[in-house]
């Protein structure tokens, strides 16, 4: 009966979660409590400066710390700044969810969180981006509303990149950023959820958009996006990202990615 139980629970919420794990951002939910999150992105495009094929490679680990609070730490390797794929940057993430209203098939979750990154490469775009791309911090909120297969989620940022400028051209550049996304992802399969080995077919649309702060540019990015859970641990994504209307001088304006995540259960939970 016990185990009758735990597995009900863990559909449960699976039915509720599955649909949140957008592949462009971050819902209000955290990575289940007291478990570990290993994720491989790689992401692609053919740069509109080099007009060659780039590619960008980025490791991550999640812990669930508790049901509230989630740290992440990640890097990237690519090539987009170098001829070589190379190590280009460090990541430390945390997010803290502090409200939770539950219901019967729904529920709505408000988490605010804030990240620093550290990056090797070069001013030299004006899109501001933590993704590896620049130094900086971060702070945000996210909002999202699950409505039984479906599931909405609203964030809001503020960036300010600290990557060393020379004096000669640090006015060429935005040093801060306001950015905003609109989220939204469907359970298509299972219909009827009967076991928690059954795979999930996750379908996705984002809205992903900047607005510079002191120089007043701007872009409006659309992402479609597909992802296949297998046994409610194992996650396949994949996604396509292309500029809807912008004026800023971009690395590129298309691209696809491209991420594994596996997740371990009760992997922190002390051993009795």
């Amino acid at each position: 009966m016990k185990i009758k139980m735990m597995v009900l629970a863990l559909l449960v919420s699976m039915v509720g979660y599955a649909q949140e794990l957008y592949v462009f951002t971050d819902p209000a939910s955290n990575v289940p409590a007291k478990s570990i999150s290993a994720k491989w992105s790689t992401k692609v495009l053919k740069s509109l400066h080099t007009d060659r094929v780039e590619q960008r490679h980025m490791p991550e680990v999640m812990l669930g710390l508790s049901k509230q609070w989630m740290v992440k730490a990640s890097g990237t390797f690519s090539d987009m700044y170098s001829s070589n794929i190379r190590w280009e940057s460090a990541r430390l993430y945390t997010k803290f969810r502090f409200l939770s209203v539950d219901d019967v098939h729904q529920h709505f979750r408000v988490a605010v969180f804030g990240e620093v990154a550290h990056s090797v490469n070069p001013a030299y775009f004006e899109e501001v981006s933590l993704d590896g791309d620049q130094s900086g911090v971060m702070g945000g909120v996210v909002l999202t509303q699950l409505w039984k297969k479906l599931a909405v989620s609203g964030t809001a940022s503020y960036t300010q990149v600290t990557t060393k400028k020379p004096k000669f051209i640090e006015d060429a550049y935005p040093w801060q950023a306001l950015n905003y996304s609109l989220s939204a992802g469907l359970l298509v399969l299972p219909v009827e959820y009967t076991s928690y080995n059954q795979t999930n077919l996750n379908l996705y649309v984002e809205l992903l958009g900047q607005q510079t702060l002191d120089r007043k540019q701007h872009y409006l990015d659309l992402a479609p996006a597909a992802q296949l859970i297998f046994n409610s641990t194992a996650k396949l994504n994949l996604g396509y990202r292309f500029q809807l209307n912008g004026d800023m001088h971009r690395m590129a304006e298309k691209s696809w990615l491209v991420s594994f995540e596996y997740l371990f259960l009760n992997a922190l939970s002390k051993k009795k």
